[in-house]
C-alpha cells in the first residue's frame, strides 16, 4: 500500500518521465543535425521548440517536487524493469516500472508534445 496520494505520484513520475523525453529529443536533435534534409531548418526548430518546452515544464515539475519535499531517483536498472526510489516528506517507496511501459508512455509523451498540445487547446 502506497502512502503517496497520487496527484504527488503523477508529479514523482513526471520527474522519471519528463528526462526521458528530453533525452530522445537531444538525440533527434543530433540525427536532424546530421541528416541530410534539404530543408533541415523547420525540423531542427520544431525539436528545439519543442525541447525548450520538455525543459521548462521539468524545471516547474522539479520546483514543485522541492517545495512538497518530494525526490525521485533511479535505484536499480535490469532488461526488464526499473525502480524507482520516491521519496515522500519522509517516507521512501521502491516502485518498479516495466521498461516498455515506460518506453510507450514516453512516445505518448513525445506526440503530445510534438503536436497533440497544439490540438487539445
Amino acid at each position: 500500500m502506497t502512502r503517496i496520494p497520487s496527484d504527488s505520484r503523477d508529479l514523482l513520475e513526471k520527474g522519471i518521465y519528463y528526462p526521458m523525453v528530453i533525452k530522445v529529443l537531444e538525440k533527434d536533435l543530433h540525427v536532424i543535425k546530421s541528416s541530410p534534409f534539404k530543408l533541415q531548418k523547420p525540423y531542427l526548430e520544431l525539436v528545439e521548440h519543442t525541447l525548450n518546452y520538455v525543459h521548462n515544464e521539468l524545471y516547474k515539475v522539479k520546483k514543485e517536487l522541492k517545495k512538497q519535499g518530494m525526490r525521485v531517483q533511479e535505484f536499480k536498472r535490469d532488461d526488464t524493469f526499473t525502480t524507482y526510489l520516491f521519496i515522500y516528506k519522509g517516507y521512501e517507496e521502491y516502485h518498479s516500472y516495466f521498461n516498455p511501459r515506460l518506453r510507450n508512455y514516453v512516445e505518448e509523451l513525445l506526440t503530445y508534445f510534438l503536436f497533440k498540445r497544439f490540438v487539445d487547446n
